[in-house]
């Protein structure tokens, strides 16, 4: 074979190779993600056919986002020292395997033990889907993939109120998790066949670390998820928070000074690093929380069906499909820095019109607006923050730090619920429409301003400089080079060819 035929044939090859991880993690993320808020729609039906009490069905939900936040940073050290694609095979038969269990659950109880081991399953696979499509994708084409990646995954944290109505409305509550089984089973082969695999340093894990950020995340997101039904100054929930945020300080001290840690705490000395995480912690407390209340306020106020309240957010929750493949194109040609931070003013901005529109029969018309633009805002963070994340830290380093960066996530999430809710509850509450809206105008409003000072955050990243051969890079922590603007530090991974 010629030259000029052997060179096309492997880009044919690696354009292969970037679909197939693009549509691999792609759909595995969607199926994480999406269980975070699927379930909400459902649990009159849940608890119609299986009983239990009021606090029973909030552990339907809280049992999956309590185990996912938790073991998040340690799925993602199994990966680097066991193998990532091995390991993201592990999470995704768990999660396939507790869906099923889900489906067929036959009391309350054990639907919320497969939700815990749902959540056990997306931690192991979620973090890895990043580091995994990292190494399948050039350098110059990360921001696209980035884009399409976080398309995607918005796309499923956004829509999943709408799924779960849907299908609760329309055929039955079981399959919000019979829906992941097919999905699951499709991608274990061509996961297998399609991915190639790779390793970060080979450090031992860190057990003492693990110990410590697992309890003092599992202390903070359980306090969090409590607190607005057993009560703030709660004996339980105080504990909980005390002892999560000691043993949280205890993780690190102890990062600072151990040979090898978990999530080593040099990362944060980069501004890239930390101000895309504060970025991304803000954005998902003033995000979820308004999803979580909104989605509400068009059932119980606006008289909406699950389907038609998620039919009317699709100009919100749909927008990252439409526009975050752009805000990837945006980030590899301006750098992730400008587009994240105006993704957050505007969503900000959408929030704050909702603010002050929302009323006990505010018309769709006058909603609109702030609908779009939140959206658009949602769509233009997503992609670039996973890019900035990536490219902060050394390639051997990315699952550790996709980890993180989804761990904070998800504590941002519980917290924005919790916190939201709160105010809610103190100035509101559903004995009537005009209540509603009463709690509901200045947790939204709360809400945009949490975004806002995301978008400062986000401000603190350093701009992306050109490097000296005319290209440009990203800008990285100390001592390390940024994945996205070099790609032979992909070498570091250990990347084989699938059998």
């Amino acid at each position: 074979m010629s030259q000029h035929g052997a060179r096309r044939t492997t880009r044919h090859t690696r354009r292969g190779g970037v679909v197939w991880a693009l549509l691999i993690t792609s759909v595995a993320g969607f199926m994480a993600a999406l269980d975070n808020l699927v379930v909400t729609t459902a649990l009159p039906s849940i608890r119609e056919d299986l009983g239990g009490a009021l606090h029973d069905l909030e552990w339907t939900v809280s049992a999956y986002t309590l185990t996912f936040a938790v073991l998040l940073m340690f799925g993602a050290a199994l990966g680097d020292r066991f193998g990532r694609r091995r390991l993201f095979l592990v999470g995704l038969t768990v999660f396939t395997g507790a869906s099923a269990a889900a489906a067929v659950a036959p009391g309350i109880d054990s639907l919320i033990a497969a939700r815990a081991v749902q959540g056990v399953g997306a931690a192991i696979m979620m973090p890895l889907t990043l580091t995994l499509l990292t190494a399948a994708v050039p350098a110059e084409r990360r921001g696209m993939a980035y884009g399409i990646w976080g398309a995607v995954n918005g796309l499923a944290v956004a829509s999943g109120p709408l799924v779960g109505g849907s299908l609760t409305e329309h055929i039955s509550w079981q399959w919000i998790f019979w829906l992941n089984v097919p999905l699951g089973l499709a991608l274990l082969p061509l996961a297998r066949l399609r991915l190639a695999e790779s390793h970060g340093t080979g450090a031992p894990l860190d057990i003492p670390g693990t110990l410590l950020a697992s309890g003092g995340l599992f202390g903070i997101v359980y306090g969090l998820v409590r607190g607005p039904v057993d009560g703030w100054t709660g004996a339980v929930v105080l504990t909980a928070l005390f002892a999560g945020v000691a043993l949280l300080v205890g993780f690190v001290l102890y990062s600072t000074r151990a040979k090898n840690p978990m999530l080593p705490m040099r990362l944060f000395r980069s501004r890239a690093f930390s101000g895309v995480n504060a970025a991304s912690l803000l954005m998902f407390l003033g995000m979820f929380g308004s999803i979580f209340l909104l989605s509400q306020y068009m059932q119980l106020v606006l008289g909406y069906s699950p389907t038609e309240a998620g039919l009317r957010m699709l100009p919100w929750t749909g927008m990252p499909m439409l526009v975050a493949p752009i805000a990837g194109i945006l980030s590899d040609r301006v750098g992730g820095r400008p587009v994240v931070a105006a993704g957050l003013v505007l969503q900000a901005a959408g929030l704050g019109y909702l603010a002050s529109v929302i009323t006990a029969d505010a018309s769709y018309a006058i909603q609109l607006p702030g609908l779009i633009v939140s959206g658009i805002g949602m769509a233009l963070y997503f992609a670039p923050a996973s890019a900035l994340v990536m490219s902060s830290v050394a390639a051997k380093e990315q699952g550790i730090a996709s980890g993180a960066n989804n761990a904070l996530r998800e504590v941002g999430g519980a917290l924005g619920i919790a916190v939201m809710s709160s105010i809610f509850a103190a100035q509101g509450g559903y004995e009537s429409a005009q209540t509603f809206v009463d709690g509901l105008r200045p947790a939204v409003a709360v809400g945009a301003v949490v975004v806002a000072l995301g978008g400062l955050a986000a401000l603190a990243i350093p701009a992306r400089r050109r490097t000296g051969d005319g290209g440009r890079g990203a800008s990285a922590a100390p001592g390390t080079e940024p994945a996205a603007a070099a790609e032979p530090a992909l070498a570091t991974t250990s990347p084989t060819t699938p059998r």
